[in-house]
């Protein structure tokens, strides 16, 4: 390693890792717990996109990833909810796994197409509801009480479809395909690379974890293990920070998050020592932004709670309350679904908890705490 390791480093990653322990203590005995690490799992994907030079709005993948896409979904948006489904995947599985060769050829299995799905594949057909159904959703919100059709349900169905082909997808394995050699080197051997990668991985075992995901991500780059999947070396990166018991339960750090903080020329310098610091200054910012997250999601949480007072037992306000703790954000057609109104109710009761409307759009709207 470089000589700024010696003890900038050291004491850098003392003080990340110092952040990250309190932000996992302090979730591990909260009980927004689910609802923090929610926010940060979907922070996270767009900020992974962020770094790579792509912008994807966190109201769409929310919308995207519960099947309630307003447009046809880009290419962009498609390797975002792959950043946030490999995400919610490695913090579910046992530590370390996402590091072994199994863990790997898994993830590895889920790479995305490097060209947008079209309008008639299977995506478009059950990814989200159709925009012809939205549509008709607006009319109804706009006065006709007297259509009978619950577009709920048929939400519901389509995102159980989806659910069901996803799964399908994932037991039965694909057959291989040619790469084209327009959009892939095909003298480019991931393989050979991977293995590179995963001997500098275990020669770093005797580092502090912190230095660890910093000098794995380092050398992921470096080495560019994957041609159109960069986004991984990220993930494996805080993975590692689970295997070594820094984050623990189902709760990954949010990497990405941190490194939108730190400026492109100290995360692309020349100098190893420099990119390595700016790894663990993104990993110390994580850490601190979860607390404040925490703090913020508390508070509000806390404000809702005061709404609440005096309302009549049968009163649809908790629910949604405790919906939107734990959702980043929520339409009405989420909130019809899940509590079991029409959407005109949904609009009335959300006037009713006065919650903030994030998009700035007139149809196909979204609320969240503020």
């Amino acid at each position: 390693m470089p000589d700024l390791s010696c003890r900038t480093l050291l004491k850098a990653a003392s003080s990340a890792e110092i952040a990250l322990v309190r932000f996992d203590e302090r979730t591990a005995r909260s009980s927004l717990a689910n609802g923090v690490v929610e926010r940060l799992d979907f922070a996270d994907a767009c900020a992974s996109l962020w770094v790579d030079g792509e912008l994807v709005n966190l109201e769409d993948l929310v919308l995207h990833d519960t099947g309630h896409d307003v447009r046809s979904p880009t290419h962009e948006l498609v390797i975002a909810r792959d950043v946030l489904r490999a995400r919610r995947r490695i913090a579910q599985q046992k530590p370390g796994w996402a590091l072994s060769s199994d863990g790997l050829s898994v993830l590895r299995a889920k790479r995305t197409s490097p060209q947008a799905m079209p309008s008639g594949s299977i995506e478009g057909d059950f990814g989200g509801s159709p925009p012809g159904l939205q549509d008709q959703e607006e009319d109804f919100l706009q006065g006709q009480d007297d259509l009978e059709i619950d577009y709920s349900e048929i939400d519901a169905l389509l995102a159980r479809s989806a659910a069901a082909l996803d799964d399908i997808g994932n037991a039965v394995p694909r057959p291989a395909r040619e790469k084209d050699p327009l959009l892939y080197d095909l003298d480019w051997d991931e393989e050979a690379r991977m293995h590179e990668w995963q001997r500098v991985v275990g020669e770093i075992e005797h580092l502090p974890p912190v230095l660890q995901a910093a000098v794995a991500l380092d050398a992921w780059e470096e080495i560019q293990v994957l041609q159109n999947m960069p986004w991984l070396g990220r993930l494996l990166a805080s993975a590692i920070l689970h295997r070594e018991n820094v984050t623990s339960g189902q709760h990954l750090a949010a990497l990405n998050v941190g490194l939108k903080s730190i400026p492109v020329d100290r995360r692309r310098s020349k100098d190893r020592g420099v990119r390595l610091l700016a790894v663990v200054r993104a990993l110390q910012t994580t850490g601190e932004m979860g607390l404040k997250e925490h703090d913020r999601l508390s508070l509000a949480s806390q404000m809702l709670q005061r709404r609440l007072i005096g309302k009549r037992s049968t009163s649809k306000l908790p629910e949604l309350a405790e919906l939107v703790v734990q959702r980043p954000l929520v339409s009405a057609t989420m909130i019809a679904e899940t509590l079991k109104v029409t959407p005109r109710a949904a609009l009335r009761i959300i006037e009713e908890l006065g919650l903030r409307e994030l998009t700035g759009r007139g149809r196909f709207r979204a609320w969240g705490l503020i």
